[in-house]
């Protein structure tokens, strides 16, 4: 028995606590990261502050080491089902306090193309960063991303394609949103194993996303322009 196994996580004090939080986020464990938010809440943390101090912190450190090839799909998987654990519990109390929006995400794989893991893992990530996450799931029409985008009120659409033979169909919603005239009110980003940078601009979306840290980053970046043009 090594004294891992003995931290009472309510004997830490703030700090150690979340400290503490970070390693069992990385670590993917559930039950304690459930814990450690209602020890927080009832030590009087704003569930905002939980959010982004302990939550999104601590997945930050996840996505920074999936992205050097420290973790890999399966681990961050676990840390953000993790994760989910706790955002469960501080979703009603973050409705509740009007906490700020970081933005929000309609994602969805294209017609044809049934893959999910990419899609579920940036959907994970995203929610990790502190995004709304909206998931219309796979072989989705160029209907499912407007009318889903429109009703929730999205920032952003997410689209996703593993195969050569679908790939395309990712124009075909662009092309929707551009005959609807509203293909500036969202940002666009678009991800697969097929893709790559050049793909991603000869169809008109945003930008495109190598892998699920990257989608983060490149959503962050988009919302603060977002929100600069509109103070401007």
């Amino acid at each position: 028995m090594s004294d891992e196994d003995d931290i009472i996580l309510s004997e830490l004090n703030d700090e150690e606590l979340v400290q503490q939080m970070f390693d069992d986020l990385y670590d993917g464990l559930k039950e304690e990261i459930e814990e450690g938010v209602n020890i927080l809440l009832e030590r009087g943390w704003e569930p905002y502050r939980i959010l982004t101090e302990a939550l999104v912190g601590g997945m930050t450190i996840v996505g920074h080491d999936f992205r050097d090839g420290i973790l890999f799909v399966p681990e961050v998987l676990l840390a953000a089902n993790a994760m989910k654990g706790g955002m469960a519990i501080l979703k009603p109390l973050l409705a509740e306090t009007g906490a700020p929006r970081v933005g929000k995400m309609v994602i969805g794989t294209v017609k044809g193309d049934i893959h999910d893991i990419g899609k579920n893992l940036v959907g994970m990530m995203m929610e990790g960063a502190g995004f709304e996450v909206v998931d219309i799931g796979i072989n989705n029409p160029v209907e499912n991303y407007i009318e889903t985008a429109r009703t929730e009120g999205a920032d952003i659409i997410g689209m996703s394609a593993l195969l050569t033979t679908t790939m395309p169909y990712m124009k075909v919603v662009i092309d929707g949103l551009v005959a609807e005239g509203i293909r500036d009110d969202y940002i666009v980003l678009v991800g697969g194993a097929p893709l790559n940078e050049e793909f991603g601009k000869a169809i008109g979306a945003d930008a495109y996303c190598r892998d699920a840290a990257v989608a983060v980053e490149t959503a962050k970046e988009w919302m603060a322009r977002k929100h600069n043009q509109m103070s401007a």
